[in-house]
């Protein structure tokens, strides 16, 4: 499993997804398949960046494991903030207009449609998120 650490900045975004990717690449991921989950990982650090450690800054650790049978990715996302499960927030009503529904959830709402597999713990004052994605 390959890891990077980070500040848990905006402008640290390019840096994670390059990591993600030069990853995904290395084992022929689909390019579609790439680039959702490169919307995965802006949401769930753009999340964290912002979110986490406000008004204080902080770090962010990002785990990817590649298995190839099933092609399969396991991205994980650890940082030390508040303890948030954005698992426990509801999905938006996406039957209403964008002017109609409420602001938020739409992001985390992406992600889970997205991806096939999502948990999240808090561990030793650690946010720990996981998700996974197959290519079949």
């Amino acid at each position: 499993m390959k890891e990077l650490t980070v500040a848990a900045s905006t402008d640290k975004l390019e840096h994670v997804l390059n990591f993600i990717n030069l990853e995904l690449e290395s084992h022929d991921f689909p390019m579609k398949a790439q680039m959702q989950i490169a919307i995965v990982v802006e949401e769930i650090f753009i999340n964290i960046a912002n979110y986490a450690y406000y008004p204080a800054q902080g770090y962010a650790t990002v785990y990817c494991k590649i298995e190839s049978d099933p092609l399969s990715v396991t991205i994980q996302f650890l940082d030390s903030g508040r303890p948030y499960n954005p698992l426990e927030k509801s999905d938006p009503d996406t039957t209403l207009s964008a002017e109609e529904r409420s602001i938020g959830g739409l992001g985390i709402f992406m992600v889970k449609k997205i991806m096939d597999e999502i948990y999240y713990q808090y561990n030793d004052q650690k946010n720990i998120l996981t998700l996974k994605k197959v290519c079949s």
